[in-house]
């Protein structure tokens, strides 16, 4: 996987896309979990989640993971029924192990499990292993924003596509970081990045729709630039700032991988190309309580300033708008939750699919 989600990784819509309201499409992809094995409450969960991706605005890691997931769980590479459960324990941190289970399902449990120990000790950090693809960070990261809490997310990519600076062996992923911070008035800042220029799964929409990469995304192994996404497993995605996106990447790795026993490294399976192995994903979360610090109202009141600071700056000429971190998803949801989700034709044709594989209603 790469889990990370940035305001600017989503499927490019137009106006004459078909548009879905929230309700039916999480009702077939309930549908399908259920005829895929699941039991009805773990897939109205993941129904949820995936529908609340897309609205979001998070398009490469929404519903059109969908056939993806379906094949591994048929396959046997995630496992339809797991016994997701706590193995170590403190008063502010815990690791889960996820049995292969879903991955939606299993850091959702770490969410509510580090927001829980946050109410307590003023601060929970929950560690996953075992876990799978889980959609976007943000997903997790904003539920401790309605307890007053700041949320921090940490994962490891489900496929490794980033070398160590100066290698020619990909041996890290897209990991996934992501922060979220409650304002009071406006709307909450959620940053939610990889230490890449750009996600993986950006490159494969480029692959389907036959176009070409901006030079800086890849690179092949000569080190020369890559701008062909069809020849995207013979170069490597380029780290944001130079070495530093693959020290980013690195560190990430380490807090969601090795400190919970999960794959890194060499260790990652590929997730796409071998759908019946399990990948043993590792992620983490944490939840922050601002009341252990000062009164959640009054920090909420200052980052309103902050943002309202940022906001209204000199611009750049030619520049319209500063825009913070969060505020396009924020955007985006309220849109679509309204008119309802865009949903392309090479998407309804991939659910179609899935519906006749599954012997299920298709998408109405």
């Amino acid at each position: 996987m790469s889990m990370a989600a940035t305001d600017m990784t989503a499927i490019e819509t137009t106006t004459t896309d078909l548009r879905v309201s929230a309700s039916n499409l999480t009702g077939f992809v309930c549908r399908a979990f259920v005829a895929a094995g699941l039991p009805k409450a773990d897939a109205q969960i993941l129904a949820d989640l995936m529908v609340e991706a897309d609205l979001r605005g998070s398009d490469t890691h929404g519903v059109i993971r969908l056939p993806l997931y379906v094949r591994r769980l048929r396959a046997g590479g995630i496992n339809a029924a797991p016994n997701i459960r706590v193995i170590s324990e403190r008063d502010s941190v815990a690791l889960i192990d996820g049995d292969n289970g879903m991955g939606h399902l299993v850091m959702r449990r770490a969410a509510e499990l580090a927001i829980e120990k946050a109410k307590a000790t003023g601060i929970g950090w929950v560690g996953a292993r075992m876990s799978n693809h889980a959609g976007p960070a943000a997903l997790y990261v904003t539920m401790p924003l309605a307890h007053d809490m700041i949320g921090l997310y940490f994962a490891v990519g489900s496929n490794n596509h980033l070398p160590p600076w100066g290698g020619n062996e990909s041996l890290l992923g897209t990991n996934p970081m992501a922060v979220a911070v409650p304002a009071m008035e406006e709307p909450a800042i959620v940053l939610d990045m990889a230490p890449t220029v750009a996600a993986y799964g950006k490159v494969r929409l480029k692959a389907q729709r036959g176009e070409s990469m901006p030079v800086g995304w890849m690179i092949d192994r000569e080190g020369k630039p890559l701008t062909d996404p069809k020849r995207a497993d013979e170069g490597h995605l380029m780290p944001i700032g130079d070495y530093k996106g693959y020290g980013l990447s690195l560190v990430i790795g380490i807090l969601a991988g090795a400190l919970n026993d999960a794959a890194l490294g060499r260790q990652v399976i590929d997730f796409v190309k071998e759908p019946g192995k399990a990948t043993n994903t590792g992620q983490a979360i944490a939840a922050l309580s601002i009341d252990a610090f000062m009164p959640a109202n009054e920090f909420k009141r200052a980052v309103d300033d902050v943002v309202r600071d940022i906001r209204d700056s000199r611009r750049l000429p030619g520049v319209e708008r500063i825009r913070l971190p969060g505020e396009k998803s924020h955007a985006t949801r309220l849109e679509r939750g309204q008119l309802g989700i865009p949903v392309p034709k090479t998407l309804r044709d991939s659910l179609d699919v899935v519906a006749r594989e599954l012997a299920i209603a298709p998408l109405e």
